[in-house]
């Protein structure tokens, strides 16, 4: 099971959501919308999105993670690697 299973719901509602925003963005510029108005929505969207992913990555970490540091060994430092890649990514975005 993964972290984020109990509020895997929750994520999909919000996932539509930002799909709906995103073919929103894409009727906006066939309609030759405001370049700032869409500029405006993609910025929502992509902090939707950063929502998203920072709610799975606390989830992520919670569970996953401090599940194998509660084991230890190579697991442990294998998904603290893979946390700390994962952020790194976030960051970058």
């Amino acid at each position: 099971m993964h972290g984020y299973t109990d509020r895997k719901d929750d994520y999909t509602k919000r996932l539509r959501r930002i799909e709906g925003q995103v073919r929103g963005l894409q009727r906006m510029v066939d309609e030759d919308k405001y370049c700032i108005d869409i500029l405006t929505q993609i910025s929502a969207v992509t902090k939707a999105l950063q929502s998203v992913a920072l709610g799975l990555l606390e989830e992520h970490v919670a569970h996953c993670v401090a599940d194998a540091l509660a084991v230890g060994g190579p697991e442990a430092d294998a998904k603290v690697k893979e946390a700390n890649e994962a952020i790194a990514r976030l960051v970058r975005s």
